[in-house]
């Protein structure tokens, strides 16, 4: 569609509700497998770019995803409910797809007037013509080098506002890029999951490369945004779909898998370089951007919006957030609730070891393997107390001083899954038809998948 003919395309359309605020465009920008080892979390990695946007916006220290799996994550931000409702329960390129792809957040904003675009990753379909996108900038890949000029080259050349549009980075996903000398593996520390040893210092040491890589795109993006006068009536919303891709994180429950960067800047209050240490979820962005633009909010959304906590008048709007697994490489159903004290994780089907293909190669994961990880043994049920054990190391599920608040746990996970009408309550769930998964008892991801 001609971005320049749009808006008069669109005269026809309703507007905004009664009451409505002025728009503002939308810049929704994503990474790949970034959790929140950023240095605006105090991580040693420097992403300078993404510093300054903390610092000129709001950054959400205790923000989750919806999933700790890619197009679960996306999807559950993009239709504002659980990944298991909309129907994302695996990957799109493995055959997974949204029950109604109208429930994308593009479809809200476009009767009040929003151009929608996309550069880059998407992962909620295996075409993204299926989306509805009014555009789709072509790019050669989906690696940073090619898809910043491409949406900064939107930026300059944008349609009448307002506009919404995705850009996703394919980094930090894996494989990473080879450590330069602002990275010396020497000095670095691997995160916590996983000992310090040569090998996990060189891994994270690529990690902290291609970090380097997103950020710089990041600044390309958001050097254009002022160029071309946009950033004052521009909301950046800079977040990631879960935790960087190593051992029990990436496609884990704990809040090293669960746990996202996420940080908004613009119009709307969102400035000053402030810290939010609510517990949010990225299922409440959807319902604040129709709280933000007065738009009727759809009935499919369960998250709530944050703007209580940024007027001042909520300290929380959760006390409580959910995540789930249910294929990812490979089927692992697995449902958790975090609470502000507490993190309850069930696992369904039986299993007592480690679904391999579910952790990404690398270094850090053959070290583990190397010591027998496929063996380790997993808990049906887990309980930790996430303020004296904030690595989630000591599992509390029997202990019988919390004998309530396990019982408690269970019991709002059950009432959540009954409420969002989750499959796994029937039994183990099949593939849909086309859809592949690897053997649970193999290695790798990259083993060849079964129907």
């Amino acid at each position: 569609m001609d971005r320049r003919n749009f808006l008069g395309n669109m005269a026809a359309a309703p507007l905004l509700m009664q009451g409505a605020r002025k728009p503002f465009n939308i810049v929704y920008l994503h990474s790949h497998d970034t959790g929140r080892y950023i240095q605006p979390y105090g991580h040693p990695v420097p992403t300078p770019n993404l510093q300054k946007l903390a610092s000129e916006g709001i950054l959400f220290r205790n923000a989750y995803s919806g999933a700790p799996t890619c197009s679960p994550s996306r999807a559950a931000l993009l239709t504002g409910q659980p990944s298991h409702t909309s129907g994302m329960l695996g990957l799109a390129h493995r055959g997974f797809t949204l029950h109604d792809y109208n429930q994308h957040l593009l479809h809200t904003l476009r009767p009040a007037g929003y151009y929608s675009a996309l550069c880059g990753v998407q992962h909620i379909a295996r075409d993204p013509k299926t989306i509805g996108y009014d555009e789709v900038i072509p790019v050669k890949n989906t690696h940073c080098a090619f898809v910043a000029p491409a949406a900064a080259n939107f930026l300059k050349n944008s349609p009448k506002q307002p506009f919404y549009i995705e850009i996703g980075f394919q980094e930090t996903h894996r494989v990473y890029a080879e450590p330069g000398p602002q990275e010396d593996v020497r000095y670095c520390q691997p995160p916590p999951t996983v000992p310090d040893t040569p090998e996990t210092r060189l891994d994270f040491a690529s990690y902290k490369a291609t970090a380097r890589l997103m950020d710089d795109a990041v600044g390309v993006v958001l050097k254009q945004l002022e160029a071309s006068g946009l950033a004052d009536n521009t909301l950046v919303i800079s977040t990631t779909d879960h935790g960087i891709a190593f051992p029990a994180m990436k496609c884990n429950l704990t809040d090293q898998g669960w746990g996202v960067l996420l940080m908004m800047r613009g119009p709307a209050g969102f400035k000053g370089g402030k810290v939010c240490d609510a517990m949010v979820s990225q299922l409440d962005i959807y319902p604040t951007l129709c709280e933000l633009l007065n738009l009727e909010r759809p009935s499919w959304l369960t998250g709530k919006s944050i703007m209580p906590v940024m007027r001042g008048d909520a300290k929380e709007i959760n006390d409580q957030v959910f995540g789930e697994v249910t294929y990812h490489a490979a089927y692992e159903p697995k449902r958790a609730i975090r609470t502000h004290r507490y993190k309850y994780i069930r696992h369904f089907g039986g299993r007592k070891t480690p679904v391999l293909p579910n952790c990404d190669d690398g270094p850090s994961k053959s070290l583990w393997l190397s010591y027998d990880w496929k063996n380790q043994p997993v808990a049906e049920e887990r309980l930790y107390d996430l303020v004296f054990d904030p690595l989630e190391h000591n599992n509390l599920a029997t202990d019988h001083a919390l004998s309530s608040t396990l019982t408690d746990l269970r019991g709002r996970m059950d009432t959540w899954m009954k409420s969002t009408a989750d499959p796994l309550l029937h039994g183990p769930v099949p593939l849909p038809p086309g859809a592949v998964s690897n053997d649970v008892n193999g290695v790798s991801p990259q083993d060849r998948p079964t129907a």
